[in-house]
């Protein structure tokens, strides 16, 4: 088997190296890039199995990359986790709309960072296709959720749901009125043991009530707890 292809997308040249050296030794055959325009330059290139992005680079940042990958139809399904040392919310949650996979905050520990990197390739590797004999769609609140289209409707608005919104949302919904905890909410949907940091599922609610608009008020916090999907029979908080 062929050594996974990381390309590694950073202009700082102490991490670059860093990052270099460890998946080098895991393995990986490692590609690298200081902007921005070498990022997209060797993702067309070198084909990589997952790419490492920085979001603060010089000339085109992070999140012009990444929308730039996932409008590509080549580079589109490749995994993506951003780097930021920047802590807010906005550019996170911009990141995580836009499709990518994951992300770690800098400084980060590099063992934590190989972890989700094999759980991103394992997941690429082999996808759980979706049976809609076992998912059938769920109606609530005026929301339709379509597992077997993959579809969110609002009303007569299809919304537009990144793959781990859409299966929070979804885990929420089979069980209208149940609170989960955040570990819980990452167990259910990337499996036990992911090594996700429970912030992520805060960061995805939140991406996920702004894109439901009003209909996001029927995803409650539960303080001290976690999160819930309101019943049926509760009126809109």
């Amino acid at each position: 088997m062929s050594k996974a292809v990381i390309l590694v997308v950073e202009d700082d040249a102490d991490i670059q190296e860093l990052l270099s050296y460890n998946l080098g030794k895991e393995g990986y055959t490692v590609v690298t890039a200081t902007t921005g325009e070498q990022g997209l330059f060797q993702a067309g290139r070198a084909n990589p199995d997952l790419v490492l992005l920085d979001i603060m680079l010089p000339g085109a940042d992070g999140l012009s990359v990444l929308r730039s990958l996932k409008q590509d139809d080549k580079t589109r399904n490749v995994p993506v986790l951003m780097m930021t040392a920047k802590s807010e919310d906005s550019d996170v949650i911009t990141g995580l709309e836009l499709g990518a996979d994951d992300y770690v905050t800098k400084p980060f520990a590099v063992k934590v960072l190989i972890a989700r990197i094999r759980t991103a390739l394992r997941r690429r590797a082999s996808p759980a296709p979706l049976d809609p004999d076992e998912k059938p769609a769920i109606e609530m609140h005026g929301i339709l959720i379509d597992p077997a289209r993959h579809e969110v409707r609002c009303g007569e608005e299809v919304v537009d749901l990144s793959a781990t919104e859409f299966a929070v949302l979804e885990h929420l919904a089979r069980h209208p009125g149940w609170v989960f905890s955040r570990e819980q909410i990452i167990d259910s949907i990337r499996g036990k043991n992911y090594p996700v940091t429970e912030r992520s599922v805060d960061v995805q609610i939140l991406g996920l009530r702004k894109k439901l608009g009003s209909y996001g008020d029927y995803v409650q916090t539960v303080r001290g707890i976690g999160y819930r999907m309101a019943a049926e029979k509760d009126d809109q908080p």
